[in-house]
């Protein structure tokens, strides 16, 4: 290799650890100070951010998920399979293993 690849692979990794410290900047929360209030089951600030994922998290939210599930059990498979078809998957799934996650954490 020669010096002025070696100067411009240099500068090349320098403009990437900027971009990759930039990025880790708008992704990460900011920490939480000290005696400031948590989110629902001491989760922080971070995840979830919205008012739907925090009340579904909640111990209320999660009766009204079985509510619903049980409800789904219970009705028709045509009917049942439309509705969980129109259902975000990702955000459920998100919100599931959030929940093991916690529940790891405490038992530890």
């Amino acid at each position: 290799m020669t010096a002025a690849e070696s100067s411009e692979r240099d500068a090349i990794m320098a403009r990437l650890a900027q971009t990759r410290s930039e990025i880790s900047r708008l992704l990460e929360p900011p920490p939480a100070a000290e005696g400031e209030a948590h989110g629902p089951r001491g989760l922080g600030e971070g995840f979830p951010r919205s008012r739907t994922m925090r009340a579904l998290m909640s111990v209320r939210g999660l009766g009204a998920v079985g509510a619903m599930a049980g409800g789904l059990l219970l009705a028709r498979p045509r009917f049942a399979w439309r509705l969980l078809r129109m259902l975000p998957t990702g955000a459920v799934s998100r919100i599931v293993i959030a929940r093991v996650m916690g529940a790891m954490r405490g038992k530890r």
